[in-house]
């Protein structure tokens, strides 16, 4: 691990960020360029002492985990995000298998929708990158994955009305089934569907039944706990290579969810069954 260079990569990355290119806004009294180390810290989930360590040369050795939050949170390329993994000690991932890093361009695009909510992840189901409204409406699931969330979480199905949630399960095996036909070499989808065929007999089930499909974008019927039924229309946009997704809701104006997902927006994050 070379920390001198490590500590400049990740000084002159931070300061080449303006706030709003990471969905911030500026506030007062920003007196240098780029980003602040806490808001850095904030955006790949770590703590500010930890990385400020890293800049300042005193930071242990970062696992691979941290090395691909800090290459989202600096919008790095893939060039970049190799070069950072180098200096760090360790192997970028493989080109041609899966990977958490999310393209610059995929994040950009997220920043920017601040109304609807929106998130990237990969096509069999790693949830990579959410923005707030994403947050939300269905819950931080940055760093999980939907697929096995959804057969072995308790309560992870609530979200869907109990007449669709055979035909989300179906569409999550289906999925998952061609990513591993198209890529039989790739350790991740294979190791999920040996977890979940031993774990869960619904996945199981569904397994045996062999369909095989692509998503496509369709309506969406969220229950959400605090603003009540969304009927969200869902559009996919794909990256290079189709392996990761940046997926949009949204609702026609004029409707009741209009007006209710205007409500979770105003609400943010709040939690409003509890006590004021």
């Amino acid at each position: 691990m070379d920390r001198t260079e490590l500590a400049d990569f990740l000084r002159r990355a931070r300061t080449r960020l303006a706030p709003s290119d990471v969905g911030l806004t500026a506030g007062p009294r920003r007196r240098t360029p780029g980003l602040r180390r806490e808001e850095v810290a904030q955006l790949a989930g770590m703590s500010t002492d930890y990385y400020t360590r890293l800049e300042q040369r005193r930071g242990s050795h970062p696992s691979r985990q941290m090395l691909t939050a800090l290459a989202r949170a600096l919008r790095l390329t893939d060039t970049e995000r190799d070069h950072l993994f180098h200096l760090a000690g360790q192997e970028p991932p493989r080109p041609g298998g899966s990977t958490d890093h999310v393209r610059p361009g995929l994040l950009l695009i997220l920043d920017r929708l601040h109304d609807l909510p929106a998130a990237v992840h990969s096509d069999w189901g790693e949830m990579l990158a959410q923005n707030s409204m994403s947050v939300a409406l269905t819950g931080d699931h940055t760093g999980t994955n939907l697929i096995r969330r959804w057969f072995t979480v308790p309560g992870a199905q609530d979200l869907a009305p109990p007449e669709k949630r055979e035909q989300h399960a179906r569409a999550h095996v289906a999925g998952l089934r061609a990513v591993t036909a198209a890529r039989p070499h790739d350790p991740g989808p294979a190791a999920l569907v040996a977890e979940l065929r031993a774990s869960s007999e619904e996945f199981e089930r569904l397994w045996q039944s062999h369909d095989v499909v692509v998503r496509r974008p369709s309506p969406k019927r969220f229950l959400h706990p605090v603003v009540g039924t969304l009927d969200l229309d869902c559009e996919v946009l794909l990256s290079d290579g189709h392996s990761q997704l940046l997926v949009v809701h949204s609702a026609r104006p004029g409707t009741p969810t209009y007006e209710r997902l205007e409500l979770l927006r105003i609400v943010g994050l709040q939690d409003l069954s509890s006590p004021s």
